[in-house]
């Protein structure tokens, strides 16, 4: 399930917000021991100096100047400090950056929760102090965090260092308890695209606004228990139980979510404040509904690099930069190469995805989003190869296929704004071990930075649930939960293969009845291929509960 990404409105709450005490410890950088600023630590690419002269409130603040371009050599923390999942929180710094070579952004540093915070908020090269803020909230598992910044070369003007001031650092939990939101959302909507369903609505408005939706979902034409005050409802969105549970901010109006295909889904959504055992759920009056049929479209591989390059692997054939994780993207987390080092150096590095079986599959496509910025799109291609051995340089194994020319790519200079790429209809690479690749080259003179976010591989499958591709198999019971019983007209192999196309389960099957122990798979789609003794081949979709 596509994780998903919140851009926060600014809420006009009737009520006004109260926020507690500032986490920071040290905010203004007032404290020092042996020229170090107490309670903050940082990388080896900054230094941090006390200063009296250029100060935004107190008597100090702290001069950083910044020696890298590597960025993830610049984190700098505060002190932990406990945070409670689900509490907003309000988080603000002053900058004064007056450095065309350099940016400051601020990051909040999670213990126990997912992926860092990268807040995408950087300073500008302006002469004057200005105030960096972020809102959110505390994201679910995180116990601490430690606040903190992130400082950038901005490439184009980067001379070897940049110098900035900080001040007065901010972080308070809002403690304000609101009432029940006065209104549902309105045009509540659900529509079946491509392997998902996109549900869309428009935000609840009144008196009092939502701090987030609820949405619920099922799949076996049952009604829906509202929720309770005092007992929020956590993410769930796993279909082996026939429904879902997904909790979506307010200020978003779009869901993709996840489906089986040619099945019947119902929905619904109820809005809430507050968190918690304070949460306060609107179940009075009559909750939206909206119900659509899944098209037959299945998702064979999907990476959203959430927090790694996930299913997909980097391979270096040239030059010391390598594909890697950042965490840009929408939502954030995506796969990035940059041949930039102290200036442009030759690369050529390959992104490839796992081998995928896609010989039961028909209308296949490929999409992806990405952002390009610096330089031009000479030297970024997309490929594709059904002979490729998966391990080896693949600039001189396989035979792989230009796609460029099928996506669009950003226009002029570039930028950090993430594009769709388009969806390329790449059916006639159906073969039963088929990679696709992002590759990158830079020059002396000429290096971007690619940065690629929510490849999807997908198709329809050539058979239903319940069909045979062909008769020489019969499959049941399926769904299976745990003994599969696969009957045979003549002697083979089977094979289990999961949407990402890896082999998860391999045996020889005898003419017959051959029974197979499927517990240890985890519930979802699969693919059940059967090959004979003569390489006749069939395939069908297997459902494990």
């Amino acid at each position: 399930m596509k994780k998903f990404y919140t851009t926060l409105l600014l809420l006009l709450f009737a009520v006004s917000m109260m926020y507690g005490q500032n986490l920071v410890t040290n905010p203004g950088f007032e404290n020092w021991t042996g020229g170090t600023p107490d309670n903050w630590t940082y990388e080896s690419g900054v230094t941090f100096s006390q200063e009296n002269g250029t100060v935004h409130g107190g008597t100090y603040s702290a001069m950083v100047t910044l020696t890298t371009d590597v960025q993830g050599d610049t984190d700098t923390q505060n002190a932990a400090a406990a945070v409670v999942a689900g509490d907003p929180y309000n988080c603000s710094v002053w900058v004064y950056d007056n450095d065309p070579a350099g940016r400051v952004s601020i990051v909040l540093y999670w213990t126990g929760g997912p992926a860092n915070t990268y807040t995408n908020v950087y300073s500008e090269d302006i002469d004057a102090w200005q105030e960096l803020t972020y809102e959110d909230y505390v994201p679910e598992g995180a116990t601490e965090v430690k606040v903190g910044f992130r400082f950038y070369d901005v490439a184009a003007n980067w001379d070897g260092d940049a110098v900035f001031y900080v001040d007065d650092y901010s972080f308070e939990i809002n403690t304000t308890i609101y009432p029940e939101p006065t209104n549902y959302p309105t045009d509540f909507a659900a529509e079946s695209v491509g392997p998902n369903i996109n549900l869309t609505w428009t935000d609840a408005i009144g008196d009092q606004l939502p701090r987030g939706y609820l949405i619920l979902g099922n799949n076996n034409g049952g009604g829906f228990t509202a929720p309770v005050d005092g007992t929020p409802v956590e993410d769930d969105v796993d279909w082996s139980n026939n429904s879902i549970a997904v909790n979506v901010m307010y200020g978003d109006e779009f869901l993709a979510v996840s489906t089986e295909p040619n099945m019947d889904y119902q929905f619904t959504i109820y809005p809430y404040t507050n968190t918690g055992e304070d949460i306060d759920y609107k179940t009075d009056g009559t909750a939206p509904t909206a119900s659509a049929s899944s098209g037959s479209t299945t998702i064979i591989n999907q990476e959203t690099f959430d927090s790694n390059l996930g299913t997909w692997t980097g391979y270096n054939v040239s030059g010391d930069q390598e594909w890697g994780w950042d965490s840009f993207g929408v939502p954030p987390g995506c796969a990035k190469m940059n041949g930039y080092f102290n200036g442009p150096i030759p690369n050529e590095d390959w992104l490839i995805s796992p081998a995928l079986n896609l010989s039961g599959y028909e209308s296949i496509t490929f999409s992806f989003d990405h952002a390009r910025n610096f330089a031009s799109n000479d030297g970024l291609f997309v490929l594709v190869s059904n002979d490729y051995d998966g391990s080896s340089d693949p600039s001189s194994n396989g035979t792989w296929t230009d796609l460029t020319s099928m996506f669009t790519f950003p226009e002029g200079g570039g930028s950090w704004d993430f594009i769709p790429a388009g969806s390329a209809d790449v059916s006639m690479y159906d073969g039963a071990s088929t990679y696709f690749a992002y590759k990158y080259t830079s020059t002396n003179a000429d290096a971007s930075t690619w940065e690629i976010d929510n490849a999807l591989i997908s198709g329809v499958a050539a058979v239903g649930i319940s069909e045979m591709e062909e008769t020489n198999i019969q499959v049941y019971p399926n769904p299976a939960a745990d003994m599969l019983t696969v009957n045979c007209e003549r002697q083979g192999d089977i094979k289990i293969i999961s949407l990402a196309g890896q082999v998860m389960m391999q045996s020889a099957a005898q003419k017959g009845t051959n029974l197979f122990n499927v517990q240890q798979l985890n519930p979802g789609l699969y693919m059940l291929q059967f090959t004979n003794e003569a390489g006749a081949a069939s395939t069908q979709k297997l459902m494990i509960r």
